[in-house]
C-alpha cells in the first residue's frame, strides 16, 4: 500500500468514525426514521450524480429484485437500528459494536455453507464477544439507559452487515459501484412508504441539519467511492482494515466532541472485539506472514 491509498484509508476510516459522531448529533432533533432515510436518500442522489457524469449503468430492469435485498440488510436496516441507538448509546460505543460485523459474516458464513467455522475464527467468535460483553457491562451510556434495546438494536445492525456481506458475495456479474448505488435507492424505496406515518422532518438547529447532509453526502457517498477505490487498487485485505481503525476515530471524536468518558473498559472491550476481528478475518496472520516473507 502506498501512500496515496494509505492516507484513502485514513480518510475513510474517519469519515465512516465520524458517522456515529454526526448521528448523535442528529438524533437530538431527529427522529430515527428521517436520520436513516435523510442519509439513504442524499447518499442515493449523491451516487446518481457520480454515475450520470462516469456513464455507469444500473441495469434496474433487471436487478432490482436484487438491490432491494441488498439495500434491505446493507443499508435499510442497519441504518435505521444505529439511528435509533444512537439517541441514547455513545458514539464510542457505536463505532466499537460496528467492528464486530466480519464476526456476524464469518458466523453466517459457517451457518450457510453447513461448515464448522476454523478453530481461530471460533476463538475470534468468543473473543469478540467477551468484548462486547465487557462494553456494554461498563459503559456509562448502557448503564444510563433504560433498557438494552438500543445495545441489541446495534448488534443487530451489525448482524445486518454480516447477513449483506455474505449475499453480496453469493451474487456474481455486479460491480460493486451498481451493487452500492443500486441498493442504496433499494433501501431508500423501502424505507419511504413509512413516511406517510411518521410525517415529514422537523430540524430545527443548523447543527442538525450538517448533520444530516453529512451523514447522507460524506459519511455514505464519498465513503463508498473510496471504499471501493481502496478495493480496485488494493484489494479486499486493505480494504478490510479500515474496520481496524473506525473505532479509533469513532472514540476519539466522541471524546473531543461529546465529551464521552474513555474508561478502561472502552480500551479492553475495543481491543477485544477488535483482536476477535482479527482471529475471525485472519487479518493478523496473513499481515505477519507478508512481514516474514518481507513484502
Amino acid at each position: 500500500m502506498n501512500i496515496a491509498s494509505a492516507a484513502r484509508l485514513l480518510s475513510l476510516a474517519a469519515i465512516w468514525g465520524g458517522s456515529f459522531l454526526f448521528m448523535r448529533i442528529a438524533s437530538d432533533e431527529v427522529n430515527a426514521y428521517w436520520i436513516a432515510e435523510s442519509r439513504l436518500l442524499l447518499a442515493s442522489v449523491f451516487l446518481s450524480v457520480v454515475a450520470i457524469a462516469g456513464r455507469k449503468a444500473l441495469s434496474l430492469g433487471q436487478q432490482w429484485r436484487h438491490y432491494l435485498i441488498l439495500g434491505l440488510f446493507n443499508s435499510a436496516a442497519p441504518f435505521l437500528l444505529f439511528a435509533y441507538a444512537a439517541a441514547e448509546v455513545s458514539a464510542s460505543l457505536l463505532s466499537i459494536i460496528n467492528a464486530t460485523a466480519p464476526v456476524w459474516g464469518a458466523l453466517i458464513t459457517a451457518i450457510a455453507s453447513r461448515q464448522l467455522p476454523l478453530p481461530r475464527q471460533a476463538l475470534g467468535m468468543v473473543v469478540g464477544i467477551s468484548g462486547v460483553s465487557v462494553l456494554i457491562g461498563m459503559d456509562a451510556s448502557v448503564q444510563a439507559s433504560a433498557s438494552m434495546l438500543p445495545v441489541i438494536a446495534a448488534l443487530v445492525a451489525t448482524f445486518c452487515y454480516g447477513i449483506a456481506s455474505y449475499y453480496a458475495s453469493t451474487s456474481q456479474g455486479i460491480g460493486p459501484f451498481a451493487n452500492a448505488h443500486g441498493s442504496l435507492w433499494g433501501s431508500a424505496m423501502i424505507l419511504l412508504p413509512a413516511s406517510f406515518w411518521v410525517g415529514g422532518p422537523t430540524v430545527a438547529s443548523t447543527d442538525a441539519a450538517i448533520a444530516l447532509i453529512a451523514l447522507g453526502v460524506l459519511c455514505t457517498g464519498v465513503a463508498y467511492l473510496l471504499f471501493f477505490k481502496i478495493l480496485a487498487d488494493d484489494g479486499p485485505t486493505s480494504a478490510l482494515s479500515v474496520t481496524f481503525v473506525i473505532p479509533l476515530f469513532g472514540v476519539l471524536f466522541g471524546h473531543l466532541f461529546l465529551d464521552e468518558a474513555i474508561g478502561w473498559h472502552t480500551f479492553g472491550g475495543g481491543l477485544l472485539i477488535l483482536g476477535g476481528t482479527a482471529l475471525v478475518t485472519g487479518f493478523l496472520p496473513g499481515q505477519l506472514r507478508r512481514l516474514k516473507r518481507g513484502s
